[in-house]
């Protein structure tokens, strides 16, 4: 078997590529693209938020679908509203399971990730993990708002937050602040909260 270096392999790629139509070069294009869309879990073209869970009565559910980043509110059996969302990127992926609501916490703010101000206010160092990033001499911590908390198990919950339409978070679920208030004031303790692949 002969014995191929990486730039040969790499050089031989380049010739097949220039030897290609364009054609076929968009086609690979497009296709890697696509590969890198199922891989970040981007949503293409998101369903539009709703809640009617305020015209149903019955006991709570909340459903997570990760490979769909959307959440579904559940009373009595009937979805009553649905919502994008963002969970945990690559290396704080959201843990499928079966949960309860544990905490609701209005205006939670989190203990780890935020940012470093000085004592004039001025922020030092934006989306610092405190687990990992030091503090500097003289920084005060301060943590990133987690509105209409809900923590379904430890360190992990759902809150308002950014939700651009791919895996973003550090494991919690984001959903926008209208959305996050309506599940927040439905749910209540002990609130079933599935999370599925």
């Amino acid at each position: 078997m002969q014995n191929f270096s990486l730039g040969k392999i790499l050089a031989a790629g380049l010739l097949l590529v220039a030897l290609s139509g364009c054609e076929d070069f968009e086609a690979m294009q497009k296709q890697a693209l696509a590969d890198k869309m199922k891989t970040a879990a981007i949503a293409p073209n998101p369903a539009p938020a709703y809640w009617d869970g305020d015209l149903f009565k019955g006991s709570p559910k909340i459903v997570i679908k990760l490979r769909e980043q959307r959440a579904y509110f559940f009373k009595a059996g009937k979805i009553v509203g649905e919502s994008n969302i963002s969970t945990g990127r690559k290396g704080f992926e959201t843990p499928p399971g079966q949960y309860r609501v544990i905490q609701k916490d209005e205006n939670h703010v989190s203990n780890l990730y935020g940012d470093y101000v000085g004592a004039d206010g001025s922020t030092i160092a934006r989306n610092v993990d405190t687990s990992r990033d030091p503090r500097p001499n003289s920084a005060e911590f301060r943590g990133a708002p987690m509105h209409y908390f809900l923590r379904f198990t430890r360190g992990y919950g759902m809150h308002a937050g950014f939700v651009p339409r791919f895996r973003a978070s550090h494991g919690c679920i984001r959903m926008p602040a209208e959305m996050a208030k309506h599940f927040f004031d439905a749910a209540e303790l002990e609130t079933p909260v599935i999370v599925e692949e």
